[in-house]
């Protein structure tokens, strides 16, 4: 049993997965922050084109 314990106290590999998972985690809501705001970005410019092509069409 003590062997055991031992081996499991110096086992990283939980360690390694629960860091992957926390960077797998942060990326992801880095990217859903970048692509919502760049996504509004990307609304306001397409509806500034839209509206402009209208008023050159009624002109």
């Amino acid at each position: 049993m003590k062997k055991f314990l031992t081996k499991f106290a110096k086992g990283e590999s939980g360690a390694t997965a629960i860091e992957y998972a926390l960077i797998a985690g942060l990326i992801s809501v880095v990217a859903i922050t970048a692509l919502t705001t760049l996504g509004g970005n990307l609304d306001s410019t397409f509806t500034t084109i839209s509206d402009t092509l209208s008023v050159e069409e009624a002109a």
